[in-house]
């Protein structure tokens, strides 16, 4: 039965940046249990449907697939006997997490390093070919940083 404290759909909207028919497809695909409605067929959530909804975005926007978070959610459902199972599913996860940061900080570390090479061939007004430019033109292009 909802109270006075539950959220509505647009509250709920705008506090995990999901739109409401993301809301409504996370409830439709069991992702969230249904959401108790007024006496007038409006959507209320409790603040524990919240944070559920909270970790959700949280481990999809981590990756993990629709199909692993209902796992996740399935086990949540049965309480606590389902502990260890959910801590090793969050623990894989976040050795999955880890290796996609370890690969993002090697793809910014060569991103930073073509970054100074422009850099540095900007600075000496040299050209791909490490030649001088001597066009005056060419130079004030180079520069340029708009697109």
């Amino acid at each position: 039965m909802p109270t006075d404290d539950d959220l509505s759909i647009a509250d709920v909207s705008a506090r995990t940046g999901l739109t409401r028919d993301t809301l409504r497809w996370y409830e439709s695909e069991g992702l969230i249990p249904a959401v108790p409605r007024t006496s007038a067929g409006v959507r209320r959530y409790d603040e524990r449907t919240v944070r559920m909804i909270e970790l959700l975005v949280r481990l999809r926007r981590t990756g993990m697939p629709v199909a692993v978070m209902r796992d996740f959610v399935t086990m949540v459902e049965q309480g606590a006997r389902t502990h260890g199972r959910r801590m090793r599913l969050l623990q894989d996860h976040r050795e999955e997490i880890e290796s996609r940061i370890r690969e993002l900080v090697d793809d910014l570390d060569s991103v930073d390093a073509k970054i100074d090479h422009y850099r540095r061939l900007i600075d000496a007004g040299l050209d791909c070919t490490e030649e001088t430019i001597t066009d005056p033109d060419e130079l004030t292009e180079q520069r340029r940083t708009d697109f």
